[in-house]
């Protein structure tokens, strides 16, 4: 009886938390933009040089290449075995300056890794497929609706991705990424992301569609570096992807119901697009099989 008890109080604080949320969440789109801030900005860029000194002493060493094999032998034991039935082993990071993590005023930086494993899949259909950036809206629907090769150059790309997400507002960014990929060996290769250009784009497919001031939105997404590597290995190929995105902050007075929404959503959108990647390159590895 005291369980049932406890359980109705914490439903009926939910649903009476309900409409704030909703409030909350929708306050970015009806009040004054949220500008993105230097200091913020300076934090994104810190962190992103912290991340890449590591993710090059992790290549340089040779060992380690997978973020699991850097872990305690029961972690790696335990994510190997997760990856062969299917799921997405995903972790949160936090890069730590004298034991403190980076503090960033105005702003909320997040930073996530995660690795699918495709049974069968090859290094070089892998790499296929996630260079093909003119069909990244078939693979990547719905969270990509609109996808384009700008430039192209050996194995540098300019490309650029409108991006969908819908989780009680819905946000629609155009995007643009300078994408550079790094092959290593017959079964190693790497590749580094960074977004140049991110503006929210306001009553998206209507006739007075239209783009607002890049750094001056909502401030869903301000910036975005994914880093990622592919490994062909026991069968298939392992993909890894770590994300670094920088986001406005949450309202003050709002942490205790917001936080956890607002971590969801990077860790949410990771997972979706490597279980994305992994349907894709499965459909293509059968299909080439069948051949």
């Amino acid at each position: 009886m005291a369980g049932a008890c406890s359980r109705a109080r914490r439903l009926a604080k939910l649903l009476a938390a309900a409409p704030l949320l909703a409030a909350a969440l929708a306050a970015p789109v009806a009040a004054k933009p949220v500008e993105l801030s230097q200091q913020a900005l300076d934090a994104f860029e810190r962190q992103v040089r912290l991340t890449e000194a590591r993710v090059d002493q992790e290549l340089g060493r040779g060992t380690g290449f997978l973020w699991m094999d850097t872990q305690s032998e029961t972690k790696r034991r335990a994510a190997y075995a997760e990856l062969r039935q299917g799921q997405v082993v995903i972790e949160r990071l936090e890069t730590l300056v004298d034991g403190e993590s980076i503090k960033c005023p105005h702003g909320l930086i997040h930073h996530w890794v995660g690795v699918i494993f495709v049974p069968g899949a090859t290094l070089e259909q892998t790499l296929r497929l996630v260079e093909d950036y003119d069909h990244h809206a078939d693979y990547y629907k719905p969270d990509v609706t609109r996808s384009k090769i700008l430039e192209h150059h050996g194995n540098d790309y300019k490309v650029y991705l409108r991006f969908y997400r819908r989780k009680i507002l819905t946000v629609v960014l155009d995007t643009e990424h300078e994408v550079h990929y790094f092959p290593m060996d017959a079964t190693h290769a790497y590749s580094r992301s960074y977004s140049t250009r991110v503006t929210e784009v306001e009553n998206p497919g209507k006739p007075d569609e239209s783009q607002k001031p890049v750094g001056k939105d909502g401030g869903f997404l301000w910036r975005i570096n994914t880093y990622w590597r592919f490994l062909e290995r026991d069968g298939g190929t392992y993909v890894q992807c770590e994300s670094v995105s920088l986001t406005r902050d949450i309202p003050p007075g709002l942490g205790w119901l917001l936080n956890g929404l607002v971590s969801s959503i990077p860790r949410e959108s990771l997972t979706q697009t490597l279980t994305a990647t992994r349907n894709a390159l499965a459909r293509k590895s059968t299909a080439f099989a069948a051949r």
